[in-house]
């Protein structure tokens, strides 16, 4: 098991990652679904300034629940990745270098990953509340009107993840024959 801290200055330490590698994320990443990639990418696409800095960043796909009393955020489980794959490439190009989700990719985000050095890491589906437990903090940062959907900062302890798909194009869905 590997620990990543988070976000990434060195992308040499997701070259040495492969397919299956288990790890842990330490530090700061940001949360965004659908119609916060949707928002990201339109400003991307006018050359306007992003809410957030890119660089070097993990979007986590996730809407959590709101929190319980005396916690900091309620259930956080990764949502389906690919409803993302339409604006993914485009993050990625902008300086994304970790996404985390659930469930397959399509081959531009296999494309995108190997060509941007970035990677996808799968998070353990159903386990929200579980997940819930490495976040130590979290805040809106931009999109607030978007309710679940807003872009947050979260900070993570020991995070736990699988690489999914590494810089190098290979894919943990892949079936081979």
């Amino acid at each position: 098991m590997k620990t990543i801290q988070v976000p990434i200055n060195d992308v040499k330490e997701l070259a040495q990652l492969k397919v299956g590698d288990k790890v842990l994320l330490t530090g700061t990443i940001i949360t965004a679904r659908d119609q916060a990639h949707k928002k990201l990418v339109e400003t991307i696409k006018k050359g306007k300034k992003l809410p957030v800095n890119l660089k070097g960043q993990v979007i986590y796909y996730v809407g959590p629940s709101p929190a319980r009393p005396g916690k900091v955020i309620g259930a956080a489980g990764p949502t389906t990745a690919s409803r993302m794959d339409g604006f993914a490439p485009a993050l990625y190009k902008a300086g994304v270098k970790i996404t985390i989700g659930k469930g397959y990719r399509d081959q531009t985000v296999i494309k995108s990953c190997k060509a941007n050095q970035s990677i996808y890491l799968v998070a353990t589906g159903g386990a929200g509340a579980l997940l819930s437990k490495h976040i130590k903090s979290a805040k809106i940062v931009a999109y607030g009107e978007l309710g679940t959907e807003a872009i947050r900062e979260l900070e993570i302890s020991n995070f736990p993840a699988v690489v999914a798909i590494d810089t190098k194009g290979h894919y943990i869905f892949e079936v081979k024959k």
